[in-house]
């Protein structure tokens, strides 16, 4: 029995040094951004490997540019719309995270209760003899979340996009690594060169000479105010950038924006 006890106590070590040893890697990266700007992020290599896999090319647009050749009003729009606690919050806002939640939950008991009736529907038809037509699609959740820039930065920059605790557990512990290490004005300044604008295109200066022939640095505050509401879902707002949810959005952005601190 002490024999176990012993082999179950040093695997336990192994197991404690190997997630000190990723803790301390993930530190010593974060550390580096201090001074050199990443290259690429996790998000954006898995992206890059499903359009060549997928699509068998490569249409890639990203330039980095520095902090001060970044419009003011686009720092202002993102903030606004992604992040308004952004200047003063440690990383997480706990609230946020919390609301979000039981957002979530009414909406996979919402769910639950849709795809309930369409196969009580379906069952009856069958009972009563009557041809089944083509399965209805299922209803499926509209989830949302309450991250900060920070960790949206966090996820983007180190882990995969699955929804599990230990990878959310993680995202947490990178985040407050970015916020001791990095500070709040390059913790956005990284962030606004390597989030996604649609496929493929990365970085405000790609998604301001995409969308409207500039460079970022010239962006006013409308159309610093749309590229912010694109963020949530670029894929789906690139194909309508002109639509009026997004042009009705950036409204509201642009009567926030004043209100913006920024770090």
């Amino acid at each position: 029995m002490s024999s176990t006890w012993r082999h179950l106590g040093r695997l336990a070590a192994l197991l404690l040094l190997s997630a000190l040893a990723l803790q301390l890697y993930f530190l010593a990266r974060v550390a580096l951004m201090a001074v050199v700007d990443p290259q690429s992020t996790s998000f954006q290599r898995s992206e890059a490997w499903r359009l060549l896999v997928d699509e068998h090319r490569l249409a890639w647009r990203q330039e980095w540019v520095p902090d001060e050749r970044i419009s003011a009003h686009l720092k202002r729009a993102v903030i606004a719309s992604e992040d308004a606690g952004f200047a003063d919050h440690s990383g997480v806002e706990w609230d946020a995270i919390e609301a979000a939640w039981e957002k979530n939950q009414r909406a996979e008991a919402l769910a639950e209760r849709r795809n309930a009736q369409i196969e009580q529907r379906e069952a009856r038809r069958a009972q009563a003899g009557k041809p089944v037509p083509k399965p209805a699609p299922r209803a499926a959740p509209k989830v949302v979340g309450g991250s900060t820039i920070t960790q949206q930065l966090a996820k983007n920059l180190f882990l995969s996009g699955e929804r599990t605790a230990a990878r959310k557990a993680q995202e947490f512990v990178i985040t407050f690594m970015l916020e001791a290490v990095l500070g709040k004005r390059r913790i956005l300044e990284i962030y606004l060169n390597s989030v996604e604008w649609g496929e493929g295109v990365f970085g405000a200066q790609a998604a301001a000479r995409h969308y409207f022939r500039t460079d970022a640095a010239q962006l006013a505050p409308y159309p610093a105010a749309r590229l912010a509401v694109m963020l949530p879902a670029p894929k789906r707002f690139e194909k309508n950038p002109g639509s009026a949810y997004v042009s009705g959005r950036a409204g509201t952005i642009v009567a926030r924006m004043g209100g913006v601190e920024l770090p």
